[in-house]
């Protein structure tokens, strides 16, 4: 079982940036994949980006050139690095996990998820 939390949502004026963090607790999550989604108001869960054990890193075309996902170096804390956020960006923002070492961009493929973290682009 793999807790996953998430930090560092908030309020923030188009143009502005945001760093959320998604902890692994008691895990490393080197060899897992791990993903982003983010779920506006009244829509659907969306895909933000993917990096699967092998390294490899992949971002959703409206958020690609943005946003940018990272780790630490012993795998426990995942990133999503977001600047020139816009109000479309508004959303809940979740990370996910899988036991395999890669996964794709539907929300099914992954087995475990944090409680989501509220980012709010406004002025």
């Amino acid at each position: 079982q793999v807790r996953l939390v998430e930090s560092g949502g908030g309020w923030v004026q188009p143009g502005g940036s945001l760093t959320l963090s998604c902890v692994a607790e008691g895990h490393s999550l080197n060899t897992n994949a791990m993903a982003w989604f983010r779920q506006a108001p009244g829509k659907e869960r969306e895909f933000v980006g993917l990096r699967w054990g092998s390294g490899t890193i992949v971002y959703a075309n409206s958020i690609v050139g943005r946003f940018t996902i990272s780790e630490d170096g012993d795998g426990n804390t995942a990133y999503l690095q977001m600047t020139s956020l816009k109000p479309e960006d508004t959303a809940v923002y979740y990370c996910a996990a899988r036991s395999g070492n890669n996964g794709g961009s539907e929300a099914t493929d992954y087995d475990y998820w944090g409680q989501g973290t509220e980012v709010t682009v406004s002025l």
